[in-house]
């Protein structure tokens, strides 16, 4: 056991004893690891040495003794700190990285950007895809901001004049009586019309266009319960 005062800790302090046997005629010892500048206390074979008296130690990395230390003395480097988790999140520091996944239970305060993050995306329940923008476009969309919450308003079924279609805008934009369709489009992927996309419960799938066009290799099926429509409008007839 050590003689003279021993350090004494805190509870959100945390210490390391360092060990080490000199040479003849030895005066200058590094510290491995380093240490805090008055925060470290010095024995030789046992017995604790006065700070300014028998060593110093202003560097933060070597203790100097005073009076040289003979062939064999061990020298105990007693070190105390603040008490810090590794690589925990370091209060009012001006950047630090996480790396992998972040979960937060709670309230997030005082954010005013996000830089590469994304939504996810959801149709009736179903995942689509995620996102880091959302471009809502028509003339029948509209965004206000109310506070902290953005209110975003949809207004018409389908965005044409008659409710199907794509609407045809007058020269300021605003939605006239007239849509328009493709005469054509193409199927590129397999398509499996059921329950999963076209309704829960019995449905009839309509195709406004007249010309569906089914690439090679491609399959769309029909489900139980789906009846498909195409060209319900007549279309090709005009």
């Amino acid at each position: 056991m050590a003689i003279g005062r021993p350090v004494s800790l805190t509870s959100n302090v945390a210490s390391k004893s360092i060990s080490v046997t000199a040479t003849a005629s030895q005066t200058l010892f590094t510290v491995t690891g380093g240490y805090r500048i008055n925060q470290v206390a010095v024995f030789r074979n046992g017995v604790r040495l006065a700070d300014g008296s028998d060593f110093t130690a202003r560097d933060g990395a070597t203790v100097t003794l005073l009076s040289a230390a003979a062939a064999g003395d061990v020298l105990e480097f007693q070190i105390f700190d603040d008490f810090r988790v590794a690589d925990a999140i370091i209060n009012a520091s001006a950047e630090q990285t996480i790396s992998g996944n972040l979960t937060v239970t709670g309230t997030i305060t005082g954010l005013t950007s996000v830089t590469g993050a994304a939504i996810g995306i959801s149709s009736g329940g179903t995942v689509v895809g995620a996102a880091k923008t959302l471009n809502f476009i028509g003339t029948g969309n509209t965004f206000a901001m109310d506070g902290d919450t953005v209110n975003i308003s949809i207004a018409g079924g389908g965005g044409g004049g008659g409710g199907l279609g794509t609407a045809i805008n007058y020269e300021d934009g605003t939605t006239s009586p007239f849509s328009y369709f493709d005469r054509e489009t193409t199927v590129s992927a397999n398509l499996m019309l059921d329950a999963t996309t076209a309704g829960v419960s019995t449905s009839i799938i309509v195709s406004v266009i007249p010309n569906i066009n089914i690439s090679s290799g491609v399959a769309v099926t029909v489900g139980a319960g789906k009846t498909m429509i195409i060209d319900v409008l007549q279309i090709g007839d005009l």
